[in-house]
């Protein structure tokens, strides 16, 4: 039997492409009453994830999350402020999500992207209920001084999974966090230590010293999250933009390093989300938090 041509392979191709194109729902079917996806991926399985730390010299923490495609950086920068009357013993964490044109055809220059601020409040609201940080951790001098963390997260390629991309890179951020160094001067006011080697700078860290050099913060409660689509009986993990567009049932499980429940968010939707369907999603969660704690694990974050 001769091989066929590359002529009808290529019309084979193009006929499948076709197909892909005019009736995208019915293709993602066929390939899933086989348990997999077109990509090759099995129903429950993450893309391949990368983070790499420190890519923003000018940051105080940064880091990049690629999830496959979706990519996302992520920069802290550390301000002084004077804390609340409400709490003198606290710094803050202020995060802004942001999606340039860049990321992806359907965001328009000079328009901001609808699904940026909906982001922005559940990443904020993950960090801070998890508990990961330990504001009192930010105070350098109570009701006087305490730090505000402005973490910048930008979405460089929007692939799916957004939220769980921004997370990830907003987890890898702080810990690649250095605090700088910063001392009281003659007038009692907070002064950052920028050189530290001349003689002034010597002097002012010895006596009157806040924190006498760099140090990290210390992550308790690391949360993770996992997107999910809720299709028919199908449960598909991590999905691509193609996927959230024609089967638009998302939940998004966020769980910490010890495995418990932090929130569990479902994005409207057509199909309800069972019992059933909810435990599911939940084990994917388990499975997935086990595979980027070793992706972390092994740049020593704790």
């Amino acid at each position: 039997m001769g091989l066929p041509d590359s002529s009808q392979v290529l019309s084979t191709e193009m006929e499948v492409d076709a197909f892909r194109r005019i009736f995208p729902l019915r293709f993602f079917e066929r390939h899933l009453s086989e348990s997999l996806r077109p990509d090759a991926r099995p129903l429950g399985k993450a893309r391949d994830t990368i983070v790499n730390l420190g890519l923003v010299s000018t940051a105080d923490g940064s880091a990049l999350a690629k999830i496959g495609s979706t990519t996302m950086l992520a920069a802290i920068r550390m301000e002084v402020m004077t804390p609340s009357a409400d709490s003198p013993d606290e710094g803050s964490i202020a995060l802004e999500f942001h999606m340039p044109p860049i990321c992806s055809p359907t965001v328009r220059p000079g328009r901001p992207a609808d699904a940026a601020p909906v982001i922005s409040k559940r990443l904020s609201d993950t960090i801070l209920s998890s508990g990961m940080i330990d504001l009192k951790e930010l105070c350098l001098v109570s009701g006087k001084a305490a730090w505000m963390g402005y973490l910048d997260i930008y979405c460089l390629d929007a692939d799916g999974a957004l939220f769980d991309a921004a997370l990830l890179a907003a987890v890898a951020a702080f810990s690649n966090l250095q605090i700088p160094v910063v001392a009281l001067n003659d007038n009692g006011r907070i002064v950052a230590i920028t050189g530290g080697k001349d003689q002034d700078n010597a002097s002012i860290i010895e006596k009157k010293a806040v924190n006498k050099e760099k140090r990290k913060l210390t992550l308790n409660n690391i949360p993770f999250s996992l997107t999910c689509i809720l299709h028919k009986n199908y449960i598909l993990a991590d999905p691509t933009t193609e996927e959230e567009t024609i089967m638009d049932t998302l939940v998004t499980v966020v769980l910490d390093s010890s495995d418990h429940m932090v929130s569990f968010y479902k994005s409207g939707g057509t199909v309800l989300a069972s019992s059933s369907a909810i435990k599911s999603c939940v084990e994917l969660a388990r499975t997935r938090a086990k595979e980027l704690k070793q992706i972390l694990g092994e740049m020593d974050i704790d």
